[in-house]
């Protein structure tokens, strides 16, 4: 089996990230990480990955005047390591046209809600405000609607009476790293079928 080549995009700590290469240790995971790129020098899941072995690289937003400049940047690094798909994990950026067309269904994010509910930022205070009996988390294609692409999977999780922000999220980010692996070698699967097909 070729596992299929994986770049993953971060900000932060890369919990989601780490939770992606163990499973890719697996032997018959259907995918591999192969770099991990962050738009942050300081991000903390950089560290986690050259610990595991893995190659990572930086495109500090900052040096860029256009959000269209950084991530014409960020293509051309991803484009040179021949990767068959994106996994955003934390990657906290609106992103353009020129980052999203050349990775059309084959970049893929995890979110905080169970899409189509609370898209953008502060999803578990607004399920709590809102009187939801649940919350969860949901694993997506990236299109140009802002976490409105095509669902691959979810999981949801009971709102608890005294829940807060902070605890709803720290059981959400539970799941979240259980169902992201599982949603990647889904996508990496339907994509081996896809190129089959194209052959």
């Amino acid at each position: 089996m070729i596992k299929k080549r994986v770049g993953v995009l971060i900000s932060g700590s890369g919990s989601n990230m780490h939770a992606l290469v163990k499973a890719s240790r697996i032997v018959d995971y259907r995918a591999e990480i192969v770099c991990v790129v962050s738009n942050k020098p300081e991000a903390g899941g950089l560290k986690i990955a050259q610990d595991e072995g893995i190659a990572t690289h930086v495109v500090n937003h900052k040096n860029y005047s256009t959000r269209e400049a950084f991530d014409a940047a960020l293509n051309d690094y991803l484009q040179s390591q021949n990767l068959d798909l994106i996994a955003c994990a934390g990657f906290m950026r609106i992103m353009t046209p020129v980052l999203i067309a050349p990775w059309q269904g084959r970049m893929i994010n995890i979110h905080p809600s169970l899409l189509p509910l609370y898209k953008g930022l502060h999803t578990h205070q607004r399920a709590i405000d809102d009187g939801q009996k649940f919350g969860g988390c949901s694993v997506h294609y990236v299109t140009l609607e802002l976490d409105g692409g095509p669902l691959i999977a979810q999981t949801q999780v009971p709102i608890l009476k005294g829940d807060t922000a902070e605890t709803l999220a720290a059981r959400v980010l539970v799941e979240e790293h259980k169902l992201y692996p599982v949603a990647l070698a889904k996508v990496a699967q339907s994509l081996g079928a896809r190129q089959k097909t194209i052959q």
